[in-house]
């Protein structure tokens, strides 16, 4: 029997899904919530777990594709209940000892359906039940070096062999972890031309970067120029463009798809500009305690591991100042006609990744410890960067915080994250003159920017939030008064 699934939806409506990769070819065997496929959304990168069990009889869309939500995905055949065969061969009439065991067999029969009903999970962002590590085991052809060599093949071998030593290597029809790596990055290897399977990461948790890639195709003789641009990149030099414009030539200019989290964000912003009435104001603030506290938590090697910064005090001071000033942690429902005041602060980081700008969020951020908050945006913003965050973690914040000050900006004006009612953009900290007790000396300064939705927030309670903000950094003793 032949069963479809259909590309469901991942959760906030999103209507399609890009094909990263098959995680199954056809005429694989898969189980029962093995990953068979990974797909980006606007949103993140997420596996597809099989909702049956059976052999994969055909795959509806290419690897690259853009999926809409409801569209046959792909086809499983699924075995037939045990008994069923048997039914169809006695339709001619059940001898004696047949009829006798009828009753039993129709049991049997309900009982197995209804086990495999249940056993259908819930599908990705719903909950899908544990599942193994276990990967799909491909048919090997025959006179394959894989089917004369049999299971016995340790893929680690091919792992360890010399990058250089690996294209004499007989092929092999051997699965290995997949590499690391975002959809960009696969796309350049797939264009150079290069295994990512041979490359050396060198980011964060084992990711590949971009600049892996082009290491490793530059020092492969005949490899593909590092500056060739993916394969879904369209340059004005065909024919049509010269026609238009004789003057025209490939190096001119470069045309993108708009799709994933750009088509996303971009949507997002035009929403949020066009929406919302933005107000922003800004504080100078003389953070030269705050950089000392955290100098001196690092130097403690007791909380060594937990590499508090300050992003995660900023962070603390913002779910202090919150307690006090509500409407900076609300939302305005339109469609209800009510302002929806949030009794818990979701804080979400605005993270730059290379699928672009995403905002997971620290659930629960205004219960945690200085510590665990660092530990909490420490491991979000990896693994946004990643591209794997959950799609859970990408939806339901109630604040944000952007700190452009990383890239040497000193201040700007934030937009908001919708439906979000405030987000405040942090500046590089700086060593400047300052006045201090009645004199002028060299203090590290830092421009905090709040931008707000006026439509739920006033002047008065915006300023007011972030002074308490700015307060707390001057003095971070202060949040002892308010813890």
């Amino acid at each position: 029997m032949i069963s479809e699934f259909r590309l469901p939806d991942l959760g906030e409506g999103l209507p399609e899904a890009e094909i990263v990769q098959w995680l199954v070819a056809e005429g694989d065997t898969v189980t029962l919530n093995q990953p068979i496929a990974e797909v980006e959304t606007a949103k993140a990168i997420v596996e597809l777990p099989s909702p049956f069990a059976g052999t994969v009889h055909q795959l509806h869309a290419d690897t690259g594709a853009v999926v809409e939500v409801g569209s046959p995905l792909i086809a499983i055949e699924v075995p037939q209940p045990q008994g069923a065969a048997a039914e169809d061969a006695g339709a001619s009439g059940p001898t004696l000892a047949q009829a006798a065991g009828t009753e039993d067999s129709r049991a049997s029969r309900t009982s197995a359906a209804d086990e495999a009903e249940t056993a259908v999970p819930n599908l990705v962002g719903y909950g899908a039940a544990p599942r193994g590590s276990q990967r799909p085991q491909r048919r090997a052809r025959a006179g394959s070096p894989a089917a004369s060599a049999g299971a016995a093949l340790d893929s680690s071998i091919l792992e360890a062999a010399p990058h250089d030593a690996v294209d004499e290597a007989p092929p092999l029809d051997v699965r290995h972890e997949r590499p690391r790596s975002t959809p960009p990055v696969r796309q350049l290897a797939k264009q150079l031309g290069v295994d990512l399977a041979l490359v050396e990461a060198s980011g964060v948790e084992g990711i590949i970067r971009r600049e892996d890639v082009e290491r490793f195709a530059a020092r492969v003789p005949g490899g593909a120029p590092a500056s060739a641009p993916p394969a879904d990149v369209r340059q004005s030099g065909s024919a049509d463009a010269a026609r238009r414009d004789p003057g025209s030539h490939p190096d001119r200019e470069t045309r993108m798809p708009i799709r994933g989290v750009r088509k996303a964000t971009a949507a997002a912003m035009v929403r949020s500009a066009f929406t919302a009435p933005h107000v922003t104001c800004f504080l100078e603030v003389d953070v030269t305690e705050t950089t000392r506290l955290v100098a001196g938590l690092r130097a403690d090697r007791r909380l060594a591991d937990h590499r508090i910064g300050i992003l995660a005090v900023v962070a603390k001071a913002v779910c202090l100042a919150l307690r006090a000033e509500p409407s900076l942690n609300s939302r305005w429902d339109e469609e209800a006609g009510e302002i929806v005041q949030f009794h818990y602060v979701n804080l979400g980081i605005a993270a730059a990744t290379e699928r672009g700008l995403i905002v997971p969020n620290v659930q629960d951020a205004h219960e945690l410890g200085l510590a665990a908050l660092a530990d909490a945006i420490r491991d979000l913003t990896q693994t946004a960067r990643s591209g794997r965050a959950a799609p859970a973690a990408l939806t339901g914040g109630t604040f944000s915080i952007t700190n452009f000050g990383t890239f040497g900006v000193d201040a700007g004006t934030p937009i908001l994250n919708p439906p979000e009612a405030g987000i405040l953009g942090l500046g590089a900290v700086r060593p400047r003159p300052w006045e201090h007790e009645g004199a002028v000396a060299l203090r590290d300064v830092m421009t905090l920017s709040l931008s707000f939705d006026h439509r739920l927030v006033d002047g008065e309670q915006g300023s007011r939030f972030l002074a308490a903000v700015g307060d707390i950094l001057r003095e971070p003793g202060r949040a002892m008064l308010l813890a």
